[in-house]
């Protein structure tokens, strides 16, 4: 009866005074990608075994995962699940989430969606983007059916269970390709939660003239996933904008950083996460509900000319061009401008168009400052294991003039 009593306290969001003592001495369970079970991730849901997903790949990003998780180290009390972060910009961190956090979001997904469905799986599972496809499939009393990359949408859509509803989760990158390949496939989803990375206003207008339901989503590791769906939080979620940009407050929030007390209190202190993106909420709607838009990395800021310029707003205008199939744009030193604003451009054809014109395609639409000074042509964008941009390593092969 006692250890009922413990379980349903655990569901709950409470643990017991003996569980929570019990807690102080457990460790991570470290789980490969390619070995992670359901079972795996009821039992971290449930409050019983702590998880840790390590990444697929080579093993220099399997060794930094473990680095970050520490296994061999007690885990810190209330958390059940630990993800490490992309790290586009920086080394990744260990975030503490508890099972009540990650239900709490997952939960709020499938109301605002419309009720629980069947979950494609189209993202990794050590990212949280993945991990929460699972966890929502779990809520839901649904086996999720995972996406084969040797095979197309279509044939993964007709290995869920008809007449349920269907949902996924892509990245952008992911979104273009579905389109241009599958535009049929997409539209069978009754969701389709797009995020990871900012989506250019003219792909979202290309998949909803297309008549895709997709469904923008900003949120973080540090917040179970997403928290604010087409701009509006999900419930129980609070959005304001200070001095220092996006905060974030609401049962679906961390814990904290793994094995980081300082970074904890200086991230979540007062119970809101400061994000460090910038953005603007607009006036309420008559239903008392305010927008967030998001603008970008407070961080990824290139101030050139005592001129901030958004990347985001760049990659945007240069994914635009007729010529250029993707972009990504990064800050570099320059003695003259402080700053001065380079691209890593990805063609969309044969024929490189010039950078001078490039840099009057993107001066006529955002000024003359965020035109890129430099601009190189790579085979395709970096990512990391969450399906983002590299910073890091398009920064790498860009070279310096």
């Amino acid at each position: 009866m006692a250890a009922r009593s413990a379980m349903w306290a655990s569901w709950r969001g409470v643990r017991p005074p003996a569980v929570r003592w019990l807690l102080v001495a457990r460790h991570l369970s470290l789980v490969p990608a390619a070995e992670l079970t359901q079972a795996a991730v009821r039992a971290a849901l449930s409050g019983e075994r702590p998880l840790a997903v390590l990444p697929a790949g080579p093993p220099a990003a399997v060794d930094a995962a473990r680095a970050v998780l520490r296994p061999d180290e007690p885990l810190e009390d209330g958390a059940d699940l630990v993800v490490v972060t992309s790290g586009s910009t920086g080394s990744g961190r260990g975030v503490l989430l508890s099972a009540a956090a990650v239900r709490a979001s997952a939960t709020a997904t499938l109301d605002r969606l419309g009720g629980p469905g069947s979950w494609l799986l189209a993202l990794p599972v050590s990212a949280i983007a993945g991990l929460q496809v699972l966890c929502r499939s779990e809520l839901a009393g649904r086996e999720p059916v995972a996406l084969d990359r040797h095979e197309g949408l279509a044939a993964a859509l007709a290995r869920m269970p008809a007449g349920d509803r269907r949902y996924t989760a892509l990245v952008p990158t992911q979104l273009v390709r579905f389109l241009d390949a599958e535009p049929d496939a997409l539209r069978a989803f009754d969701a389709v939660l797009v995020g990871g990375a900012a989506t250019d206003p003219a792909l979202l207008a290309r998949a909803r003239a297309a008549d895709v339901r997709v469904v923008t989503t900003y949120g973080m590791t540090e917040t179970a996933g997403g928290c604010v769906y087409d701009g509006v939080p999900l419930d129980g979620v609070q959005v304001r904008v200070a001095g220092e940009g996006i905060e974030l407050a609401g049962p679906v929030l961390a814990s904290g950083y793994r094995l980081d007390p300082e970074g904890t209190a200086a991230a979540f202190a007062g119970g809101w996460f400061r994000t460090r993106d910038a953005g603007e909420l607009a006036e309420a709607s008559s239903d008392g509900t305010a927008r967030l838009t998001v603008l970008g990395r407070l961080d990824d800021v290139v101030i050139t000319g005592g001129v901030n310029v958004a990347p985001a707003a760049v990659e945007a205008a240069l994914r635009e061009h007729p010529g250029i199939a993707d972009a990504v744009v990064v800050g570099r030193p320059d003695p003259e401008w402080g700053q001065r604003v380079v691209a890593a451009v990805v063609l969309a054809g044969e024929d490189a168009p010039e950078p001078a014109e490039l840099r009057r395609w993107v001066a006529d639409r955002l000024g003359a400052p965020a035109a890129p000074k430099q601009v190189h042509v790579v085979p395709a964008v970096p990512t990391l294991h969450t399906g983002k941009p590299d910073r890091r390593a398009v920064a790498a092969l860009i070279p310096e003039v």
